[in-house]
């Protein structure tokens, strides 16, 4: 108990050093919308200490108080208006309650971050619980004091690892029933931000796979329509109180297009093409397609592992198709990074790789606002101009390479949670050999 009391606290500090980073952008004046002032953007970008949070203090209604979604909707030029935010209905609601009391993004940065901190602790616990000490990943890590405050991410990570915690530590009931109540907190972590409902089907063929004597047909069924239900009772009263608001969200993020904000391997590779609507409407469809075939591909070879061991891996076969979502999605924020360090904590990966990707990261997320800010005051950004665009370029593609091989190395590994009798050897079949990769 004291050494997960500990944790909590060394996350306390990384969460506090997180706030204080995001806070340097803040005041010390305010203009009529309660912007902080003076030069807000040039030192949002140039002092390293942007968040969206405080950069959609306004834009988005949020500083008028709207309640989200019912009266708003999405112009032709892709513009929301009346309310909606290009977030899906749960992350909405935890803006609109973090700008209830408040007239400044200062006020919105410091609120939010209250509301945000217990989930970031409540992961600290649960990884703690699940994984041990491999929970100061997590604890103590660069990312989490860089993008804890970014954006609305810290209650959808705590989704994805309460799922975890409740199949494999909540032992009092079966595996069915604890299988059922953590695809509702998925189908949550979908009204939040959409990715945890990618490990639903590893869930499902887990709980298929782990039958005694046959295959739980009905378990896997149960888990896929929990996590729907839920999804589905969450989202149902939006679609009625505003139904062109609720669909507005979904406009935006389909519409987006392949540009620097989106800063994913598709821009970086393809700079001098994002100006064609034709290579827009090709990554409309190259980018989900190849998502989707790196997830089937995963779950595949979750199978062939369980063919031979008898167990399905789903943790790592989950994190695996997280990782085929942040290398070919066609936006890859900062913040994203979040989402994978407790699949770091959740899954035995050798401590080379995790070492190589939060440096690869930290280039990345210091370098990419320091560039953007060499843009906007007009001064030179090139690869050759200093060692700005060089860091950046390494960040992107180091971690772009870093992914590709965490792809194969995830799904070799073993989890963290699990004992060494979870992956039994099945009869006439050779013993595995699964170890960190």
């Amino acid at each position: 108990m004291s050494g997960l009391v500990a944790l909590c606290v060394l996350t306390a500090l990384s969460l506090a050093l997180g706030y204080a980073n995001k806070a340097r952008c803040t005041g010390p004046e305010f203009d009529e919308w309660g912007r902080s002032e003076p030069a807000y953007q040039e030192r949002a970008y140039g002092d390293v200490c942007y968040s969206d949070i405080q950069n959609l203090w306004i834009g988005r209604d949020i500083d008028r108080h709207v309640f989200p979604y019912v009266h708003g909707g999405i112009e032709p030029d892709g513009s929301l208006y009346g309310g909606v935010v290009e977030y899906p209905v749960l992350s909405g609601v935890l803006m609109w309650a973090g700008a209830f009391f408040v007239d400044t993004d200062a006020g919105f940065l410091a609120a939010s971050a209250l509301l945000m901190a217990p989930f970031g602790l409540a992961t600290a616990w649960w990884l703690g619980r699940l994984s041990g000490w491999r929970a100061l990943l997590w604890a103590l890590s660069p990312p989490l004091v860089l993008y804890a405050f970014h954006n609305w991410d810290l209650p959808v990570v705590a989704c994805a690892v309460g799922a975890v915690f409740l199949v494999h530590r909540w032992t009092s009931v079966s595996l069915r029933r604890r299988a059922t109540v953590a695809a509702v907190v998925l189908g949550l972590g979908f009204a939040l931000k959409i990715y945890p409902a990618l490990f639903v089907l590893p869930l499902a063929l887990y709980v298929l796979t782990s039958g005694k004597e046959r295959w739980d047909v009905r378990g896997a069924l149960q888990v896929v329509g929990a996590s729907i239900a839920t999804a589905v009772v969450v989202n149902v009263p939006f679609m009625i109180a505003g139904f062109g608001g609720w669909l507005a969200s979904f406009e935006f993020q389909s519409r987006r297009q392949v540009d620097i904000s989106t800063n994913s391997i598709w821009y970086w590779g393809f700079r001098d093409l994002t100006g064609s609507a034709d290579f827009q409407s090709a990554m409309g469809l190259v980018s989900p397609l190849l998502m989707l075939l790196s997830f089937a591909v995963a779950c595949v070879v979750g199978w062939l592992r369980y063919e031979r061991c008898g167990t399905y891996p789903w943790i790592p076969v989950s994190a695996a198709m997280l990782v085929g979502f942040l290398l070919l999605h066609k936006v890859h924020s900062p913040q994203y990074t979040l989402w994978l360090l407790p699949f770091f904590v959740l899954v035995r990966v050798r401590w080379g790789w995790i070492a190589a990707y939060l440096v690869a990261d930290l280039a990345m997320g210091i370098s990419i606002f320091r560039w953007l800010y060499l843009n906007m005051m007009g001064e030179p950004s090139g690869i050759h101009d200093g060692f700005t665009a060089q860091a950046l370029m390494i960040g992107v593609w180091g971690r772009a390479a870093l992914l590709v091989g965490l792809f194969i190395v995830f799904l070799k590994s073993r989890s963290t949670v699990d004992s060494p009798g979870d992956e039994r050897v099945l009869p006439g079949r050779p013993a595995p050999r699964l170890q960190e990769a």
